[in-house]
């Protein structure tokens, strides 16, 4: 276990213990985790394997950048990307359930956004990251936030996010693996 004292930063550590955290409850339902990214980079899976043991409840992760990564990996529609775009919560539900339904894990999550500095729109901003979150009884949430902050400021800002979600939807969620 890090200890405040070491040589990460409190942003970190507060990662870290929020993987410690989201862990816990996950192995407490035996559960596994799958995650989504795109704007993250992996950021959530590097987060959740740091925790010993992670790989009792951490099944796999996508890294899907790209819209063909997206759909040739995650089953996301090519309809969606058209309709609403790579950083929406219709293509981050998508890449969430897609998670889930090609993984043996009963939770997942999806980041897709726009971690800037470029590559922003006024109706799509830099720091704009869509979430979602899905299990495996069919509850699904989403979240869109707006981080400031430059490039690492805002992946930080969607990998806590992330995880905090992980934790609220399995205390939510009521299906058994």
């Amino acid at each position: 276990m890090l200890r405040r004292g070491s040589k990460i930063s409190d942003i970190e550590h507060d990662i870290y213990e929020l993987a410690v955290q989201a862990g816990q409850c996950l192995a407490q339902r035996g559960w596994m985790l799958v995650t989504a990214e795109s704007c993250t980079g992996g950021w959530v899976g590097q987060a959740v394997t740091a925790v010993s043991g992670s790989s009792a409840w951490y099944e796999r992760g996508y890294i899907t950048y790209s819209n063909t990564a997206k759909c040739e990996m995650l089953g996301v529609q090519q309809a969606t990307l058209d309709r609403h775009g790579a950083v929406s919560p219709q293509t981050a539900q998508e890449m969430a359930i897609g998670a889930l339904n090609r993984s043996h894990a009963q939770i997942s999550v999806s980041i897709t956004g726009i971690a800037g500095p470029d590559g922003g729109t006024a109706m799509k901003p830099v720091g704009m990251v869509c979430f979602a979150w899905a299990a495996r009884d069919g509850l699904v949430q989403q979240e869109t936030r707006y981080f400031t902050g430059n490039r690492e400021a805002v992946r930080r800002q969607a990998v806590a996010t992330a995880l905090q979600g992980i934790l609220r939807l399995a205390g939510d969620a009521t299906a058994v693996a």
